[in-house]
């Protein structure tokens, strides 16, 4: 992916980046630079100085966030045309989580220090990355909330569904995610035990609602699963 008009057109998937014309399309291009990193490379740790911004052109990413004795949280899995790290971008402040390469990635990096000025150029886009963190900020109490108020079994209906928004393809058979996923990787995004996801999965696939089989979820009746999730906005 080496012509600025490929990196255009994965960057436009993205909502916030897909509002720029053809002019600030190719401003931004000039602003920014691809780089690489191979699987299991950290991109930035919690912590780090917010001091860029990246697109996803190609590969996987996992955005996760560990505590002081080591548990660590799965909080997204990122692909192209996703963007990572506005947060920090906009405040200058330190990284809330840790990004790290799934498989091997190509991204594209604008520095803190290039974008603040091109927003100043671009008030309206402004406007466009309130709305993008806004998002953000509502996914997050979403999250909180699931931890809060819902059992396990409705937790993982609930963030079955929405990773059937963004990863869901049609198949004869259902709804087949295509983001590999391991009962690891559930229980990290759930915070609870392998064991414990194992266990819900085994309850899901004896109501018919999914399949579960080599990495891969298919959800064989979306009505039940969405009564499971427990959520009137997802109701058919």
């Amino acid at each position: 992916m080496n012509a600025p008009m490929d990196v255009a057109a994965v960057l436009r998937r993205n909502r916030l980046l897909g509002e720029l014309d053809p002019g600030q399309m190719a401003e931004m291009l000039g602003l920014g630079r691809i780089v690489r990193f191979d699987a299991d490379r950290i991109i930035f740790d919690k912590g780090d100085p917010g001091d860029s911004l990246f697109a996803v052109l190609k590969g996987q990413i996992a955005i996760r966030t560990s505590s002081a004795d080591g548990k660590t949280m799965l909080l997204n899995i990122l692909e192209a045309g996703d963007v990572l790290g506005e947060i920090g971008l906009i405040d200058g402040r330190e990284r809330t989580a840790a990004a790290v390469a799934l498989r091997p990635v190509e991204l594209y990096r604008i520095d803190r220090a290039d974008f603040i000025p091109f927003l100043e150029r671009h008030p309206r886009l402004c406007t466009s990355m309130m709305v993008v963190l806004c998002d953000r900020l509502r996914w997050v109490s979403e999250n909180i909330e699931d931890a809060v108020f819902h059992d396990v079994p409705r937790r993982l209906a609930r963030r079955l569904l929405l990773l059937s928004d963004s990863y869901g393809q049609p198949t004869p058979a259902g709804l087949r995610l295509t983001l590999p996923l391991s009962q690891e990787a559930l229980a990290n995004m759930l915070g609870v035990t392998r064991e414990m996801v194992n266990k819900c999965l085994g309850a899901l696939r004896k109501t018919g609602a999914v399949t579960y089989a080599k990495g891969f979820i298919v959800i064989n009746d979306l009505a039940l699963l969405k009564d499971m999730a427990g959520d009137p906005e997802r109701a058919p």
